[in-house]
This record gives structure tokens, C-alpha cells and sequence, in this order.
């Protein structure tokens, strides 16, 4: 029997079987389905940051949306603090956002180029319900102070700041309404890697004084190593292994966890590898595998993993792995 995932904290987020599938139209009018989520389950744990990692295409950016319901998921449960918010009414959903925030990749995407920032970060609090005028630009001052910046570039519009600046824009307003829960979707990879320090660290702040939960979406391994507390690999829609990040970088149990961790450069010219490499692209998601969605890249394949596919060992123990050759 399988060990329990042990934590001194509550639940904050349970994601059971989430999918989402995409319909497409192609070229001969045919229209056929995306599988962007196959089947994704995991916990979050209050005070928790939880890294999600992959290759891009893998559905990392599709489940922090599917979750937060900004796409509507296909099938499957999404708790958040025991109420579920998949079948959440709209109303009842609203009231909820307030805990739950996203930071974007793009921030500048994500910020309306007409309006002044220091109206973007009122925004949150017009939304749920608070009316003083002069309130509001005091908490918007406020928000700006804590991630570093002054409250006079408030009176800006975000062209004029830089990527760094912008990402500490899109972090006070996601942190304006004092969530308990915020989904990180590629928040630094955008950015010089003096700036991602900076926002690193600042993150970790936040955690710190505000009792906040990440899910952490990175492709920066070794960010997520020092950042994340557990951390689950993505592959083709769903989650080939979870494991805590001290447990996953030492001992990787998923072929292709090793593949990934064997790609992260390293300036020490002793290291000691594992010599397991792939070949290929990500396979089509319109077309997913019968067996081990891995399998067409796997160096270690055998022929029963094309016939079945090999499911997470456990239900949410400390170290859970997709293999039928590394259960």
C-alpha cells in the first residue's frame, strides 16, 4: 500500500481527472479533437508551491486556465477549499476569484495598453465591490510599494515600462486582493536572468508573508528545483510523475524526467549525467497513443506499452510515477 502524501497543512486545491479537449477544423473541413488534458490529479497543500513542468504543447498553460475555469474543462473535479468549482454557479464562482489568482507570461498582453496603471491595479477592487475613490488609490499605491515599485508610476501606461517592471505590475494586481492561491504561468521566462532573480526572490516574499500557494508552471529546472516544493512532470496531457523536488532531481524515476533533467546545462564539467536521451518532437495531440503516451520516444520501451497505458502508481503518494518499468 502506498504512503499518503504527509503535510502539517490542509487541502487547498484538489484536481481529479481534469481534461479538456479542443475541437479543429482541418484543411479537408473535417473536424477533429485536441486532447490538451488527458486525465491530470493532484493536490495542493496550503503554504505549498507545486511546480508544473513539460515541453511546450505538453498542456501546462491549458490546465492552469481549465482550473481556474477561464476555459471551460471538458470533464473532471476541481476543488478548491471543498467546494467544486467546476459545477460552481457563475455568481458563486465571482466570489471565489478573489482567492484564486493567475500571473501571465506576457504581462504586457495581459494589461489593457489604454489605461493607467495605477487604474489597473483599482480594477480588482471595483470589481468586488469597493467604492471610495480615494481608498482604492490608496491600496493601489500600496500594491506598487510591495513589488518594488514607487506609486508615482501609477500615472504610467505600460508601454513605458520594461519587461521586469511589467511582471511586478501583473504580480500586484494578482496579489490585490490577498488570494490564498496563485497559478504562476510562466512568470519569468520572459525575462533577463538578473530580473528573474529578482522576481523570484519577490514571489518567495509573498509566499512568506502572505501565506500564499503557488502552482508554478516554469520550464526552468533549476528554478523550479529551489522554488518549488513538489513538483509534477507533464507529458502530452497528462502527468507522467510527481514527487517531491528533492526526491525528483536525485532519484527520477519516469524516462522522461530523466531526459528532461539530463538537458539542464551545467557549468561543472564532473557531472555525472544519465545518458538517456530522445529523439523526436511531441507527438500530435489529435492522434494520442492507445499505450504509454511516451512511448514513441522512449528509450527503454517494451511492447506492452503500446498496447495499455500505464497509470500514476498510488493515489497521491509521496512518489508517484506513469511506468510499468519504474513502478
Amino acid at each position: 500500500m502506498k504512503t499518503q502524501i504527509e503535510s502539517p497543512h490542509p487541502v487547498l486545491l484538489e484536481v481529479k481527472n481534469l481534461k479538456k479537449h479542443f475541437q479543429v477544423k482541418v484543411p479537408n473541413h473535417e473536424t477533429q479533437t485536441v486532447h490538451a488534458l488527458n486525465g491530470i490529479s493532484f493536490l495542493l497543500h496550503e503554504g505549498e508551491t507545486l511546480g508544473l513542468v513539460g515541453e511546450s504543447g505538453c498542456g501546462k498553460s491549458t490546465a492552469a486556465r481549465a482550473i481556474l475555469r477561464l476555459v471551460e474543462p471538458t470533464s473532471g473535479e476541481v476543488f478548491y477549499r471543498n467546494h467544486n468549482l467546476i459545477t460552481l454557479k457563475q455568481n458563486k464562482l465571482r466570489s471565489l476569484r478573489k482567492e484564486m489568482q493567475i500571473i501571465f507570461q506576457d504581462p504586457l498582453a495581459s494589461l489593457n495598453p489604454r489605461k493607467l496603471i495605477k487604474k489597473i491595479l483599482e480594477e480588482p477592487f471595483d470589481i468586488h465591490g469597493f467604492s471610495k475613490s480615494k481608498e482604492k488609490e490608496d491600496r493601489a499605491s500600496s500594491l506598487l510599494k510591495r513589488v518594488g515599485l514607487t506609486p508615482d508610476q501609477g500615472e504610467k501606461y505600460p508601454h513605458e515600462f520594461s519587461g521586469g517592471q511589467l511582471q511586478r505590475i501583473g504580480i500586484a494586481r494578482a496579489i490585490a486582493l490577498n488570494p490564498s492561491l496563485i497559478i504562476a504561468d510562466e512568470p519569468v521566462s520572459a525575462l533577463d536572468v538578473s530580473i528573474r532573480a529578482q522576481i523570484i526572490n519577490l514571489l518567495v516574499d509573498l509566499k512568506e508573508s502572505m501565506r500564499i500557494s503557488y502552482l508554478f508552471i516554469s520550464h526552468d529546472m533549476t528554478i523550479v528545483r529551489h522554488f518549488c516544493d513538489r513538483v509534477a512532470v507533464m507529458y502530452l496531457g497528462k502527468i507522467v510523475e510527481i514527487a517531491d523536488s528533492a526526491s525528483l532531481f536525485s532519484n527520477p524515476r519516469h524516462p522522461y524526467t530523466e531526459a528532461l533533467l539530463a538537458a539542464v546545462p551545467s557549468i561543472d564539467l564532473d557531472s555525472k549525467k544519465q545518458n538517456l536521451k530522445i529523439k523526436g518532437d511531441l507527438p500530435n495531440a489529435i492522434d494520442i497513443p492507445k499505450g504509454c503516451v511516451f512511448y514513441s520516444r522512449c528509450p527503454i520501451r517494451e511492447k506492452k506499452c503500446e498496447q495499455s497505458a500505464p497509470q500514476l502508481t498510488g493515489e497521491y503518494s509521496l512518489h508517484q510515477v506513469a511506468c510499468f518499468l519504474r513502478e
